[in-house]
């Protein structure tokens, strides 16, 4: 049966890995993409998602809706174009595309009443969008079937700071409203997606079967820039992906529940750091993957992103 999911990105270059892999997998069924500020600013991550709509030949029925502009902490967003390229998505300068609307904001609530009780929220991004519908609707989001988050780093540094991944850091406000309201929550923190490496035999495989033409020097951007930064590395690692991977093969993962604290004073260098609150506290608990089996990843991801899903399902 096909998970309704609704995704909520910032599109940048893993963030587009993840469409792709979304929309070739036949257990899941993209109801809508809510573009958010993040790896670029808002109006960059809509127009790179219009051009990702073109070229991946997703349905022009998926509404793409626009999301948050700046964080709850009112602060101007901090960009990345070191990590994600110019425009985010690497060497690519993505063309204006005719002929893909953008929905507005509270669009998202008709999407929640329709598929009550069986939507899956999967946020790759920042946390702003999904905490202001908390805000102004908190009984419409129990509707919600679960969610699932990329974002925290349990123990293990951080990637904008020592502390902290950088969908917590730049809204530490936002993920305490998400945490402290969500109901059947998972995150994906950097503990087990930080394992989630595409090596360059891997992107030479991809790029076989992919009809975009876009997959490979998306790829190939974000792998000389980790490992650029760390020679140690084998590629880079798709974030992203594993939010998506979470629900579908939750056997890929070992889980833990507990409450999760959230730094919030923005002032202090240990900003957005998630820390698992293994006390005996009242606290609603959320499941935390904190590792991933990369063989079992490795097998999955070739076989979605070669398009052999079908094939195998058959066998």
């Amino acid at each position: 049966m096909m998970k309704k999911v609704l995704i909520f990105t910032d599109m940048g270059i893993d963030d587009s890995i993840a469409l792709y892999y979304a929309h070739l997998n036949k257990n899941i069924e993209i109801i809508g993409v809510v573009v958010d500020y993040g790896n670029v600013s808002r109006q960059k991550a809509l127009i790179n998602s219009q051009y990702l709509f073109q070229v991946f030949n997703l349905s022009k029925d998926i509404p793409i809706i626009r999301g948050a502009e700046f964080p709850l902490t009112g602060e101007q967003p901090s960009y990345y174009p070191e990590i994600h390229g110019p425009h985010g998505l690497g060497p690519i300068t993505p063309n204006q595309v005719q002929g893909i609307s953008v929905g507005q904001f509270l669009e998202i609530e008709h999407l929640i009443e329709k598929y009550e009780n069986e939507l899956i929220i999967v946020n790759m991004g920042r946390l702003t969008s999904l905490a202001t519908l908390f805000i102004l609707n908190n009984c419409l989001m129990k509707k919600v079937k679960e969610y699932y988050i990329m974002g925290g780093a349990f123990y293990v540094p951080g990637n904008v700071t020592s502390f902290a991944e950088a969908n917590f850091h730049a809204d530490p406000l936002a993920v305490e409203i998400v945490l402290t309201n969500a109901q059947n929550t998972t995150l994906l923190p950097l503990n087990a997606t930080s394992k989630a490496i595409i090596t360059p035999q891997m992107i030479n495989y991809i790029d076989y079967f992919d009809k975009s033409r876009v997959l490979k020097p998306l790829l190939k951007f974000y792998n000389r820039v980790y490992m650029t930064r760390d020679p140690h590395l084998k590629g880079s690692p798709v974030h992203d992906v594993l939010t998506l991977m979470a629900f579908t093969h939750p056997e890929f993962f070992s889980f833990y529940s507990h409450p999760i604290q959230i730094e919030k004073r923005l002032e202090v260098a240990s900003r957005g750091q998630s820390i698992l609150d293994t006390s005996f506290s009242d606290k609603r608990k959320h499941r935390v993957a904190l590792d991933l089996n990369y063989q079992n990843f490795f097998n999955h991801f070739l076989l979605i992103m070669s398009g052999k899903q079908e094939e195998y399902n058959t066998i």
